[in-house]
């Protein structure tokens, strides 16, 4: 068996008995990686189940096998203390919203530096932020197409539509309706401009965030199906 040491991002848990569960978590070292945790909920023991939070940073002792299909884990523990995230109803939903798109996107079981290393830092500026909350998770999803692979054409000018087909703004209104309007449009602008700190000089209405929103994902969908799938964002309206 090999053990080594490695850095994770709780992505989502699955129960498996009465007292284990597997989680699914990005490493730095092995990028998404699935492992099996045992004795979560024993009595007597502190419970190890508070620690697979979504978006959680966490440190651990990993165990790989041939003979094993998932990885296990122990020593696990927080890579450092969650200030907001998990009691404030805002940055945990966006969390859970967070940590499923990456669930659904992210399937490499290789490391990719970068992408960890934005993940790691945004659960930092999740956590420490106290202005503009509410539009994080759109500039999250921005940034996070151009790990992905698609990033926009960063070529607006006001007035501009932006084609999803395509990619790219444009002063021409594309046909079939894959299109962001032109507020839409000024907005991914924006957000491709900006950093956590600015988001909250960027003011919207309910409606616009999801308006955009809807235009995001259908960007990325178009890019990537599973996006489809993610169930978290019905949430979203209630609460912003």
């Amino acid at each position: 068996m090999k053990t080594y040491k490695a850095n994770g991002i709780v992505l989502h848990t699955v129960k498996y008995g009465d007292s284990s569960m597997v989680a699914y978590v990005l490493t730095d070292l092995y990028g998404r990686q699935n492992y099996m945790i045992q004795g979560v909920k024993k009595s007597g023991r502190s419970n190890k189940a508070a620690l697979f939070q979504p978006m959680f940073p966490i440190e651990f002792e990993g165990i790989e096998s041939p003979k094993m299909q998932l990885h296990r884990m122990k020593e696990v523990r927080l890579a450092r203390p969650m200030k907001s995230i998990a009691f404030d109803v805002r940055k945990s939903t966006i969390a859970l919203f967070l940590a499923e798109v990456l669930y659904r996107l992210v399937r490499e079981s290789e490391p990719n530096e970068r992408l960890f290393n934005f993940v790691d830092g945004c659960v930092t500026a999740l956590d420490e932020m106290e202005e503009g909350v509410a539009n994080f998770h759109l500039w999250f999803l921005v940034r996070l197409s151009g790990l992905l692979g698609f990033y926009p054409q960063n070529d607006y000018e006001e007035g501009f539509f932006f084609d999803i087909v395509e990619g790219r703004f444009t002063p021409l209104l594309p046909t079939g309706g894959m299109l962001f309007d032109m507020e839409n449009a000024r907005l991914l602008h924006r957000l491709m401009d900006c950093d956590p700190l600015q988001l909250a000089q960027i003011e919207l209405s309910r409606q616009r965030r999801s308006d955009f929103l809807t235009a995001l994902l259908r960007y990325i969908g178009y890019h990537l199906d599973a996006v489809n799938h993610i169930k978290s964002v019905k949430i979203f309206s209630e609460l912003f």
